[in-house]
């Protein structure tokens, strides 16, 4: 990710905010096709996360474009050991953004000369970066998965995969899955609340 919290040099910036401009412009939203949740539907997805219920182990790469005064754009490898977490990304300029931890503590790493420790990395994000990351519901939502105790709205293609989830007052809208895996897995993922947008284009999953 660029993003350029404590890089103060203001060219840095203006090329910050032009790659993300062009990252965003790349990948607008396109209209798909979708329905309301029928029965139908609504079972198929329930079937879709009984069978990645067991699935705590995963490993993702993605381009990644986040929104805000101190978003940017990068190469995101993102690897979950249950509650476990690496979230790695490398901008374009060579420098590398690192959010690793657990269940109770996060360390960004590639903002200060030291590591920035809290308990919270959605709150580490934000008071660091000035960035709103959605991080714990990001972890469901990477894989077209609900989180479990919010209540969501959702739509859906033809193939009953979903195609926007509402929750927490962030839209998440499924742009292309990778539907020849069982189940299919999300490739473009964009969720969105006001101001604050997070966009995953989706290269590749690993599933162990």
């Amino acid at each position: 990710m660029i993003f350029a919290a404590r890089f103060p040099m203001r060219a840095a910036r203006l090329l910050l905010g032009a790659a993300l401009l062009a990252m965003f412009a790349a990948c607008a939203p396109m209209k798909v096709k979708q329905h309301a949740a029928t029965p139908e539907a609504l079972a198929a997805q329930d079937a879709r996360e009984a069978a990645l219920a067991g699935k705590s182990h995963w490993t993702l790469e993605a381009r990644i474009a986040v929104s805000g005064a101190n978003g940017g754009s990068g190469d995101l490898s993102w690897r979950q050991d249950g509650d476990a977490y690496s979230f790695s990304v490398r901008g374009a300029n060579g420098k590398t953004l690192r959010l690793s931890g657990d269940a109770g503590r996060a360390v960004l790493e590639g903002v200060d000369a030291q590591p920035d420790v809290g308990s919270d990395p959605q709150a580490l994000l934000r008071e660091r970066l000035g960035t709103e990351v959605p991080f714990a519901a990001l972890r469901r939502w990477a894989l077209g998965l609900r989180v479990a105790a919010d209540p969501a709205q959702m739509q859906f293609d033809e193939r009953n995969l979903p195609t926007q989830l509402v929750q927490d007052g962030w839209t998440v809208d499924y742009l292309d899955w990778f539907d020849d895996r069982s189940p299919p897995l999300p490739k473009k993922v964009f969720a969105g609340r006001g101001k604050d947008k997070v966009k995953l284009v989706i290269q590749s999953w690993s599933l162990d």
